[in-house]
């Protein structure tokens, strides 16, 4: 299945592409007093504000999304931490925490499976759905004899509490997103560019060309920035190292 970005930066590269084309077709309908060099001084200063904005638009996105990226990243590998933590005080604990170890690790098992699926089109998980009373009720029902068994207990539990508000947390930023006002915006701002830059050009292969490859190059921005905004069901994804890492550790 195409995924969103890819329809978007196909979408974005169609129309700036497209803009240059049309724009080198309308050249020679346009009357020559209008084409010397003062006229395009004056439109290529307005259009070159243009892309000034434009470059800053982009670079401020491209910003966004890699910051959302990484603390998508973080916050995994935070919680990778806490399920190794949360299994090691329930090791302390005794053996009287291996139901609560078991189910630990087969949650984990069920995240991986769930949020790495090799679908693009994979739903990310509602932590709702995927309940941790379970396990949360498991290391609630242990019953300690020792002051290291209450310590023990009560340190697991708030661990747990923890991971569950930062997955939570993890849920509801997956609906960040670039605004679709901002991204027409765009848009139109690399059409109006291209299609001023066709107008004052001979068309000749190399012209042709030139115009492909900005046109690739900004469509190519685009994807970047909306795949970055699906860490977990895009091509670029959050890697699920951190996560395997710590279920290794587990029961040992």
């Amino acid at each position: 299945m195409i995924s969103a970005a890819a329809i978007v930066s196909f979408i974005v590269f169609v129309c700036v592409f497209g803009g240059a084309l049309v724009g080198i077709s309308l050249s020679a309908l346009i009357p020559q007093q209008h084409l010397d060099g003062e006229s395009k001084d004056v439109v290529r200063g307005g259009m070159a504000v243009v892309a000034t904005m434009v470059a800053l638009v982009l670079g401020l996105l491209i910003a966004s999304a890699k910051g959302f990226f990484d603390t998508q990243t973080n916050e995994l590998t935070q919680m990778s931490a806490d399920v190794v933590l949360v299994d090691r005080m329930l090791a302390h604990y005794g053996p009287g925490s291996a139901p609560a170890r078991a189910i630990l690790k087969a949650q984990v098992v069920k995240v991986l499976s769930d949020m790495w699926s090799r679908s693009p089109s994979q739903t990310p998980v509602n932590p709702g759905t995927e309940r941790a009373e379970p396990l949360y009720d498991s290391v609630e029902g242990l019953a300690p004899k020792t002051d290291d068994q209450r310590t023990a207990k009560a340190q697991a539990l708030e661990v747990l509490v923890e991971m569950g508000r930062l997955r939570w947390l993890m849920y509801a930023q997956r609906s960040t997103h670039v605004p679709n006002a901002l991204i027409g915006a765009l848009a139109i701002w690399l059409v109006l560019v291209s299609l001023t830059s066709g107008l004052f050009t001979r068309p000749n292969a190399t012209v042709i060309a030139s115009f492909f490859l900005s046109a690739l190059a900004v469509a190519s921005a685009m994807w970047l920035i909306l795949e970055m905004y699906a860490p977990y069901s895009g091509w670029i994804r959050v890697s699920d190292a951190a996560l395997r890492a710590a279920l290794a550790q587990l029961g040992t």
